[in-house]
Formats: C-alpha cells, structure tokens, sequence
C-alpha cells in the first residue's frame, strides 16, 4: 500500500489550468471490487470534454477525469472471482483515472497479455476498442470496401486504418502537414490526402473514379463534416463518433437524401456494457496486436501530475498518436 496516493481534480469545468492534485488515502475495496494500482493512463479527447463541460458531469463537483488506464491488482475485496493480486490488467470508460490509485469494479477489467506493457495496454483500451467496434459492428468492413478514416494520424485513425486494412479493406486517411501525412503513409494507408493542402472530396472523387467511399469514420466533427458527406458513394454510411473540432450542426435530411445516405452517431460504451461484451472485443482487440494486424505505438509521455500540460499540448494538435500518463 502507498502512503502517498493521489487523484488529479476538476473542480468545476473549466480549463487544464483548473487541475488540482489532491493526496488522497488508499482506497480500500468492497464488495465486487479491486483496488488497482495504476502504472499507465490513457489520454483521450474524452477527458477533455468531461474536463470543460462539454459532457454532462455526472458529479456536481470534483471530477476526476480520465477513461482508460492499466496496472497490477492490489487487493480483491469480497466476492470477486478470476481476478488475483499481481494480475495485469486493464480498462476503459469508469471514469476517475487519473489517479495513482483507484478502486474499480472486477468485471471491468480485462486481463493484460504478456507481451504487452502496460503502457500499450492502456492506450489500446478505449481507442483500439472503439476501432473494433466500428469496423465490425458499426459498418462491418468486407474486402473490396473503401473507408475514408478522418484524423488518420490521430489515437484512433493510427489503429484503425491498418486494421481496414487487414480486414480486406481500402483505406484513405486525411491528415493536416507533412509529417503527418507521412506518418500516415508508413501506417499503411492506401492513400493519405493533406486536407490542409487539398480538397478532400475532391481527392476522394479521384482516387475512387467518382464512385466516392462505401464508409466515412469521422472522430473531428464539425471541421471535416461537409467534406466527410461529400465523399461517401451512393447508400454509403457516415459514422461519426467524435467532436474533437466541435460539434456538428444539426444536418437537414435532405443533405442524407441526395444519396440515399445512412448516418449514425455509435458510443462505445454500448458495445461494452456488458461484461461478456467487453471480454470478447478485448480479446480480440489483443489477438490483432499479437498478430500484427494493428500497433500500439505510444508517442508521448507525461507524468500523471502534469496532466494540464499534456491536455494542453492535445488540445493544441502538437501531439501525434497515443499519449500516456505515468502515475
């Protein structure tokens, strides 16, 4: 046990000059519970929204963001099962992550592999989730299908495009600069349009013969939104499951008339809610990394106490891929 525990606060929403560190004493856990020792946390646009209000604040004050994370069982508390102390482990969604430690429902937890870290872990939960449940449940991806992945240099746009990919898939991506239209070149992407530079449903009607792309994967929201629409081909399907420019006006129908297309606004909490759910997409999210088919690359790291600096930097675009805090 640590004599030194800490939780990273919002105490009303506002801005990550706002973030308190608190100390706290190590939580002790009940029934159907585990105290988690954290050794990673993922940083995801989702804490930012919770951070500024943007979501609902489920508590009237003192929030404690953070949605994904990953370490060692500490202590079970009565009636759980599966679960020992020393298991690796990880998960997504309970909010209050940023914490040194935190007590944490078992059956929210999945298993860690060896072979993998725990910071890859904790970068994978929320992200690489939410990719495996918009290529095989939102718009299931088949071979001969184009997708267009917006952000293709972003947390999810990194794992998802190889996955497309290796589903059979063609896969563009847009990506703002040079370095990370490269960096989307060498993750595989069949083609990469610099949308700072380019048209993007134009470059989409060259690269497709005018035919356009069967699926849109749209994490930004309200800055790629018209061009994201203008790309998909007839009876084509715009997902949307992110903001991370604002959010998107609401749409007349008759934009989605034109061409008879489909339009869905997928969360990932509905794919995992239930815990046998949740088992089943880890575990497969796993087997692709294992198998190659995706990567899990952390690009930065920050300590977890200097969280309102990392919030700022991804706020400010100036990181690329996966970012972790260290506790």
């Amino acid at each position: 046990m640590s004599d030194s525990d800490y939780v990273m606060v919002m105490p009303r929403p506002g801005t990550a000059a706002d973030f308190q560190r608190r100390e706290i004493a190590t939580p002790q856990p009940g029934e159907g519970q585990v105290l988690l020792r954290q050794q990673a946390v993922g940083l995801n646009f989702l804490d930012v929204y919770h951070r500024n209000g943007t979501y609902p604040w489920p508590v009237e004050r003192d929030l404690v963001p953070g949605s994904e994370g990953a370490g060692v069982v500490e202590a079970v508390g009565p009636d759980v099962t599966g679960l020992r102390v020393g298991d690796r482990v990880a998960y997504t969604l309970p909010l209050n992550a940023y914490a040194s430690a935190r007590l944490i429902a078992a059956d929210r937890l999945v298993r860690v592999p060896d072979g993998i870290t725990a910071q890859q872990a904790a970068t994978l939960m929320l992200k690489g989730l939410t990719a495996h449940y918009l290529i095989t449940s939102t718009f299931p991806i088949r071979p001969g299908m184009i997708a267009l992945v917006q952000a293709a240099a972003g947390g999810v746009g990194q794992i998802i495009g190889p996955w497309i990919r290796a589903q059979g898939g063609t896969v563009i991506g847009t990506a703002g600069g040079a370095e990370k239209t490269a960096l989307a070149r060498d993750l595989g992407y069949d083609h990469v349009i610099d949308y700072g530079a380019q048209d993007v449903a134009a470059r989409v009607a060259e690269i497709t013969g005018g035919k356009g792309v069967n699926v849109v994967y749209d994490g930004v929201g309200q800055a790629t939104w018209k061009g994201s629409l203008a790309s998909l081909a007839v009876r084509g399907m715009m997902v949307s499951f992110g903001q991370s420019s604002g959010a998107v006006a609401p749409v007349p129908m008759a934009e989605l008339g034109a061409k008879s297309l489909f339009l869905t606004r997928p969360t990932l909490f509905q794919h995992i809610a239930d815990p046998a759910e949740l088992q089943s997409r880890a575990a497969e999210m796993f087997a692709a990394l294992a198998d190659g088919k995706i990567s899990a690359q952390v690009s930065h790291q920050f300590p977890l106490a200097e969280v309102a600096r990392a919030h700022d930097a991804l706020e400010a675009r100036q990181t690329t891929g996966a970012t972790v805090l260290i506790p």
